[in-house]
């Protein structure tokens, strides 16, 4: 019974993270460019551990009762992604914006944390998909929900893992600007996405 609520964790975990977002964007470019990969894979991984476990142990409910909280997420959310958008398309147009993997501009791991932690802490998407789905997964589970839990965050420590380091096998490619001016095209497109897809409810409710 254990490692079947172990497997489900981990399979409804994977399932949810892998979905394109913000969050595994900025991790993706991060790995590309091997800058500072492993302070970006932790603290993305630690979020979701810290936000797994409040789910499965019923602080969820709390966020469910007060959606008052979300609404602060998707305005901050939605602000911060126009703004991150914004360099992404200044790194698109600018030419000194373009280096190659191999020689990144240095950026300060204070930078680096804190767009990690405010695409993770400012997606309401996160606190629905893993505080509140996965929390109210886990909690049925009865006396497995610790198994559960263990399983999804499992998944989202291997899955930043990959993504952070298996990105690194495309640096020959990212090696010319032009390949570069394409990634931060089509980050600063998915990044004005998400900002939209998080200000549609606000207006549709």
């Amino acid at each position: 019974m254990i490692t079947t609520s172990l497997f489900l964790g981990f399979s409804t975990g994977l399932s949810l993270i892998v979905a394109i977002g913000a969050q595994n964007a900025f991790v993706l470019r991060q790995g590309i460019r091997r800058e500072r990969v492993l302070l970006t894979v932790t603290l993305c991984a630690l979020s979701d551990v810290v936000l797994i476990f409040a789910g499965v142990t019923g602080i969820g409910i709390v966020v469910e009762q007060a959606p008052w909280i979300l609404t602060i997420a998707r305005i901050g959310g939605a602000i911060f992604l126009v703004s991150y958008a914004f360099f992404a398309l200044r790194r698109t147009i600018a030419p000194s914006g373009m280096e190659s993997s191999s020689t990144p501009s240095p950026t300060t791991a204070w930078s680096i944390a804190g767009t990690a932690l405010m695409l993770t802490w400012l997606n309401p998407h996160v606190y629905i998909d893993t505080v509140l789905l996965l929390g109210s997964i886990g909690a049925s589970q009865g006396e497995e929900s610790g198994a559960f839990a263990v399983g999804a965050m499992l998944a989202s420590v291997l899955w930043f893992s990959a993504l952070g380091y298996a990105s690194r096998f495309l640096s020959r490619f990212f090696a010319k600007p032009s390949a570069w001016r394409v990634l931060d095209g089509l980050i600063c497109i998915f990044m004005l996405a998400f900002a939209i897809m998080l200000l549609a409810p606000l207006f549709t409710s």
